[in-house]
């Protein structure tokens, strides 16, 4: 073996034992995480189906929310539905610039995260997704104090996602893990409309 592997293996083996010592110290919390999917970059709401399908994949289960997309017809929803076994809620109108009302947008808002506390507290869960409901944050149709508070009354067994971007700093300080995506660049700047199986 060359010096040059040698020197390899030796600091691969040293990355290793620290790694090892690392997830040792950790602690199972035993209770769902609270996850927050923001930013202006796209994948926010398509990282937090990824979530679902590895859920599901250990016979998990899985309900969501969605606050904005209306009755809009995406491949996600068309694909768990034939899939089975997800508890699907679209209870948005549309984009708030389709609806221009905000009595409605608030109401809806309001359905919305009454259905999502039932599911949180009723234990029957092991995953929620709340698609979009930053959005319904950012325009003050919820408020965020009310938002955690149904977190913390949530089932000890259930973990929540929590998409869109503009995520509150409320929400991001209570939340397990934050992740923030980035645009770099974007077809539709680009006069690229969006693309089905890509985009929706």
């Amino acid at each position: 073996m060359s010096d040059d592997s040698n020197a390899h293996k030796t600091k691969m083996q040293e990355i290793q034992t620290r790694q090892r010592k690392r997830v040792a110290d950790l602690q199972d919390p035993e209770k769902g995480l609270v996850l927050v999917h923001t930013g202006a970059g796209k994948g926010k709401s398509s990282s937090a189906f990824g979530v679902m399908v590895r859920a599901l994949g250990w016979k998990q289960k899985v309900g969501v929310i969605q606050f904005i997309k209306g009755k809009w017809i995406t491949g996600e929803r068309q694909f768990f539905e034939r899939l089975g076994g997800v508890t699907w809620h679209t209870m948005g109108e549309g984009f708030t610039w389709d609806t221009q009302d905000k009595d409605r947008d608030i109401a809806a808002a309001h359905a919305a995260f009454a259905k999502g506390r039932e599911m949180m507290e009723s234990g029957d869960y092991d995953l929620i997704v709340m698609d979009e409901i930053n959005i319904a944050l950012r325009y003050d149709y919820l408020s965020v104090e009310d938002v955690i508070a149904g977190l913390e009354a949530r089932d000890k067994r259930t973990g929540v996602i929590l998409t869109g971007r503009d995520a509150k700093p409320e929400l991001c300080e209570y939340a397990d893990l934050v992740t923030e995506m980035t645009e770099v660049k974007h077809p539709f700047k680009n006069g690229i409309k969006a693309q089905r199986g890509v985009d929706f």
